[in-house]
């Protein structure tokens, strides 16, 4: 239940930070401003992220439909790992904290992946 919170917290906190600019946003190195800068340009696949954390965010706070909520984060867990472990490592510790707080969720929702995943 505690991390199931967190991890909704986190997600909510900062897709709601998305729209409505309550975090300041530390600075990043080159690459990683190129690429957040990329997706902003876009002007869809900013808002389209930051929507999805804070739907996602919503669902685990009120524990419905966790399981989904889970395949909706993996893609964004991912990357947001990814980003920060190639482009901006001092900010790595956070998304390790989430990809734990996710793949320990994960299994305890495996259950619920079994009709998915037989062949």
């Amino acid at each position: 239940m505690i991390a199931r919170i967190l991890l909704g917290l986190i997600f909510f906190v900062f897709g709601l930070n998305g729209f409505l600019n309550f975090l300041p946003t530390p600075p990043m190195p080159d690459g990683a401003g190129a690429f957040a800068g990329a997706l902003a340009a876009t002007g869809y696949m900013f808002p389209l992220i930051k929507l999805i954390e804070v739907t996602v965010g919503i669902l685990l706070l009120a524990n419905r439909f966790v399981a989904l909520a889970l395949l909706l984060l993996a893609p964004i867990t991912v990357n947001i790992l990814l980003f920060h472990a190639v482009l901006a490592p001092t900010g790595l510790p956070l998304p390790i904290v989430i990809l734990v707080l996710h793949l320990y969720l994960a299994r305890v929702h495996a259950s619920a992946y079994k009709p998915i995943l037989t062949a």
